[in-house]
């Protein structure tokens, strides 16, 4: 089958990037030219450097400005001719001249540099700003909030065309003409801001979007006279937020009592939502704002400025969101989106289409810089609705939508106040995610970034699970808080470690912050471990930590919350378990350096009878190391059962085919075939009937025909009619199932091989090497709901070896014992000498538990010995089905350099490429070869058998060769050989 992905992940950003370029001029050096004492008396009395580098830390900025005193004209003039200004501040009486000579001369230079004025006292020969070269004139009365919000406004000033165009940042207008009142009227509408931002800021999902929340603030103009305003009005008219404007205003080059008024009503007619502000020292004027819809402040009055702030706070839509009725009386408030969304499900419909005419809603997504959703609801009207109720819907739907698109692809830092179950990952504790966070929450991100995979695909629901995860600093914390560090360099059983864990303690914070997710979350959960190297490109730790499964569904928040901590706590012991600290040991890594991030994921499935699973789980991988016929290595390879993914992952018996390929399945060429190598058995999470605590956790796996009825084994499998020795693609008569996932690889109920085509191209590019993903789907007999796919774990293969050429002779291929033509590496090895092997003379399947007790004896005594070794046995190697090979663990065969799979009549499997074993096997370069039986291949047992000095120990076979092995294998071709040594050692 054809499969070529048109998915672009570049093509899409997150939701926040297009805020990067807002804000891009700051002022970064201002010349203050002043006396001396004038200079001191900012950076010593007012702490001018200090105050503005502490604003900036507040909001997040980087890089605050810095301020170069001159103390005369000349002075200042050669400081502009020798370095870059954005701000020049003038302070009148300084040694050397007149201020308005030198803004004179600075403008003379045309280096567009704006320059303020700051006197200690109003200067009535400003009028005429062109003339005297002054941009804006202010007082200066030792309020440092004053100089703090001159730098504001500069950037204000010099941002406002781009970031107002680029995404509708809005724009306050400001019209004052008296330096005085605007040098007090300024400070308080930025220190208001500021407050807003910040608040704003905390309740944003991450750091980065909290910085891109600052930038988009609404940006303050000032305007001195009616025409000046008028101006700006009609400039930015799109953007325009609201107008504060003085009744007394120039206007034609003189004062006039009525512009204020006249210019307010003028915008007012051109814009009804537009907040409007009268500010007057006559209370007479009181009246006259009345008349044109306006808000009235006495300019005389002592609460100037505090009115002020009440009209940014309830007209301009900062803070929380107020329902009122008509007479002004308060119903209730809504503090974000996701609380807007639930009240609008309360409120009278005469209250709801009150604010929606008035635009209210509008005017506070602008202030909570949330545009889009803004835009699209400003021009609608209720004549656009057919009722207040289809109004309520719509507009509680386009909330809800925004809320899912601004989060797709966010790790949202984890507020029990603020959350919203819309997020898909959320984050707590400082420090790294740990390699399988990170592989996930890469995930999220490209997924977030390939809406064409929702569109290509309709009739599926991309659904990506719901995530909590605990960074590393929590893990430290916890060691710290218990005296557990020194568990990296004991050398102690598992159960003894998990004990001690056990008796371990959480901070009073991180159990608040964990209740407070329970009683939001009551879906059973994967308590995930997520170590600093897990799913590593190198060195894979792939299935050596713990995974916890839990019900999550007990009345009494308190047990589920126990469990919960239980669970981590049991993942964080398994950083200090056998297997990984052995593994480290190979890998030459200390296990002391160690740190283990956790992730608390929603399980994805359904409840069928009790259980919880999903219809098919898998493991998707972009490169196969075992191709068969016209098959080739790129094209890919996925392993899929039905119910969660123990069985994939462990190494059970599931269904292997290639995406680009999903009707040829080489495991089932017959009938016969079909039967003996399907899946007959599938894992479940049990919801009922166990007591706690129980520190089990343990997955039920029962046999495939328990999913019958309810549940969803009708929608994947086929029927085995014995009378005519055939398998049908129907369940719709009766007979044997068998699992071959026809309605969904062939009558494509779920296109599942093209979605994986299309993510394995688009994840192996995005991230240069060859991938694999773990992945969950939900089908469904109900035809209204569609079926969903989740991807739930993204991480590299093993990088291959570097491709240096291995050549394997025609005399390689007559001295070899072993020749096979899928072996996995590319190796020239000779420095084995010992073989370890299981004969097929005394193998029997019902012993393979045994035969693993023993190989991990002889490993333990080469490994002590510092030899590796050669193993050598029939059926999949590491599978934790006994009833498919021998299941050893990572931790019993840790010395091994190679390892050949050969076939016995009693045992006849695929490999298990996906399959935690095989990912650290391949991690290590440790060469797998195996031997099928298939034209051209062979194994000389006789030969093996017949060396003499041969050590058993049980069902395992020991030798030792004097000379080494060659092993060759050839990753351009998958041919492997091992050639045998002349002459035997006696032990």
């Amino acid at each position: 089958m054809p499969c070529t992905s048109v998915l672009n992940p570049v093509a899409q950003d997150s939701e926040f990037r297009k805020f990067h370029d807002l804000m891009a001029r700051k002022v970064q050096n201002i010349l203050l030219v002043s006396t001396a004492y004038d200079a001191w008396v900012m950076e010593e009395d007012c702490k001018l450097s200090e105050r503005i580098v502490s604003e900036y830390r507040g909001l997040n900025l980087s890089r605050p400005p810095r301020l170069t005193w001159a103390s005369s004209a000349e002075e200042a003039l050669d400081c502009l001719a020798n370095r870059p200004f954005e701000l020049i501040i003038l302070i009148p009486q300084m040694t050397g001249g007149e201020s308005m000579g030198l803004a004179r001369r600075i403008k003379g230079l045309n280096l567009g540099i704006p320059v303020y004025l700051l006197a200690h006292r109003e200067i009535t020969e400003t009028h005429d700003r062109q003339v005297e070269g002054i941009d804006q004139h202010f007082v200066w009365t030792g309020n440092a909030d004053l100089l703090v919000a001159l730098v504001k406004y500069a950037e204000d000033f010099m941002n406002a065309d781009f970031d107002t165009k680029a995404v509708g940042v809005r724009v306050i207008i400001v019209v004052e003409d008296s330096p005085v009142y605007l040098s007090s009227l300024l400070p308080a509408l930025y220190r208001e801001l500021v407050v807003q931002t910040q608040d704003v800021i905390r309740e944003g999902l991450n750091q980065e979007h909290r910085l891109l929340t600052m930038r988009c603030r609404p940006k303050i103009l000032l305007a001195r006279t009616y025409e000046e305003a008028l101006a700006l009005f009609e400039k930015y008219e799109p953007f325009v937020l609201g107008m504060l404007s003085d009744a007394c205003l120039p206007r034609r080059g003189e004062l006039d009592p009525e512009a204020g008024v006249d210019l307010l009503r003028t915008v007012g007619t051109k814009r009804f939502d537009i907040p409007l502000l009268l500010m007057s020292s006559e209370p007479e004027n009181k009246r006259r704002a009345e008349d044109i819809s306006a808000t009235f402040v006495d300019k005389n009055a002592p609460t100037l400025l505090a009115e002020v702030r009440r009209f940014v706070l309830e007209r301009l839509g900062f803070g929380e969101f107020i329902f009122r009725r008509a007479d002004g009386e308060e119903i209730v408030r809504a503090g974000n989106l996701f609380a807007l969304e639930e009240r609008l499900q309360a409120v009278q419909a005469e209250v709801l289409i009150r604010h929606a005419r008035l635009n209210d809603f509008s005017r506070w997504f602008y202030a909570r810089t949330e545009f889009e959703l803004a835009e699209r609801l400003r021009p609608m009207t209720e004549q656009d609705f057919s009722s207040p109720e289809q109004l309520r819907g719509s507009l509680a739907e386009m909330i809800r939508a925004r809320r899912e698109l601004r989060q797709r692809g966010i790790i949202a830092s984890f507020s029990p106040g603020d959350f919203d179950p819309a997020t898909d990952f959320f984050k707590i504790g400082e420090g790294s995610l740990g390699g399988k966070g990170r592989g996930l929450a890469f995930l999220y991100s490209l997924m977030s970034r390939l809406p064409a995979l929702r569109d290509k695909y309709p009739q599926v629901d991309f659904v990506m699970p719901k995530t909590l995860a605990l960074a590393t600093e929590c893990f430290d914390g916890f060691l710290k808080r218990n005296g557990l560090k020194s568990f990296s360099r004991m050398d102690v059983s598992d159960k003894e470690v998990l004990v001690q864990f056990g008796k371990g303690s959480f901070s009073r914070r991180l159990r608040q912050q964990l209740g407070s997710y329970l009683t939001h979350v009551q879906r059973p959960l994967a308590v995930r471990s997520s170590s600093l190297l897990e799913d590593a490109q190198f060195q894979a730790y792939a299935g050596l930590y713990s995974t916890v499964m839990l019900p999550n569904n007990n009345p009494d928040l308190q047990i589920r919350l126990q469990e919960l901590l239980l669970a981590i706590k049991h993942v964080y012991a398994s950083t200090f378990f056998q297997a990984p600290k052995t593994f480290s040991r190979r890998v030459s890594l200390r296990t002391e350096e160690e740190k283990m991030g956790v992730l608390i994921q929603q399980v994805v499935g359904e409840e069928y009878g009790g259980y919880l699973y999903p219809a098919i789980s898998g493991v998707a991988q972009s490169y196969n190391y075992y191709p068969s016929g016209r098959i080739k290595p790129e094209d890919g390879v996925a392993t899929i059962a039905m119910g969660l993914g123990k069985t994939v992952v462990d190494g059970g018996q599931a269904l292997r085919f290639s995406p680009r390929h999903p009707h040829v399945l080489p495991q089932c060429l017959t009938v016969e075939l079909a039967l003996r190598t399907t899946q007959t058995d599938f894992y479940s999470l049990p919801l009922h009937g166990r007591p706690w605590p129980d520190t089990d956790f343990l997955l039920s796996r029962r046999n495939i025909v328990e999913a019958a009825g309810d549940g969803p084994l009708d929608l994947v499998s086929s029927t085995f009619l014995a009378e005519e020795r055939r398998i049908r693609d129907t369940t719709s008569i009766p007979g044997q199932r068998v699992l071959l996932f026809a309605q969904v690889l062939k009558h494509r109920t779920l296109p599942l091989a093209e979605i994986l085509c299309d993510l394995l191209a688009v994840a192996e590019g995005a991230m240069g090497c060859p991938v694999e993903l773990e992945f969950a789907c939900n089908l469904y007999k109900d035809k209204t709901r569609k079926p969903n796919f989740s991807l739930l774990q993204l991480r590299p293969m093993t990088a291959r070896a570097a491709m240096h050429r291995v050549t394997i002779t025609g005399p390689d291929r007559e001295k070899a014992f072993c020749i096979s033509s899928h072996a996995l590496g590319n190796a020239e090895k000779s420095d084995v000498s010992d073989i370890v092997f299981v004969s097929p003379e005394t193998f029997a399947v019902d012993r393979t538990v045994e035969i693993a007790r023993e190989i991990a004896d002889m490993n333990a005594r080469l490994t002590a010995a510092g030899r590796k070794y050669l193993l050598v046995g029939p059926g999949r190697w590491g599978s934790s089905d006994r009833w498919l090979g021998i299941p050893v663990g990572w931790n019993d065969i840790c010395g091994v350099a190679a390892i050949v799979e050969t076939t016995v009549s009693q045992l006849r499997v695929e490999p298990s490429q996906g399959s935690h074993f095989f990912h650290n096997i391949t991690t290590l370069g440790i060469n797998y070869i195996m031997v099928s039986g298939k034209e051209g291949e062979r194994f000389d047992w006789e030969w093996l058998e017949g060396r003499a000095g041969a050590v058993r120990n049980g069902h395992v076979v020991h030798v030792r060769l004097s000379k080494p092995l060659l092993i060759k294998v050839d990753g351009r071709t998958s041919c492997g050989v091992i050639l045998p040594d002349e002459g035997l050692e006696e032990q």
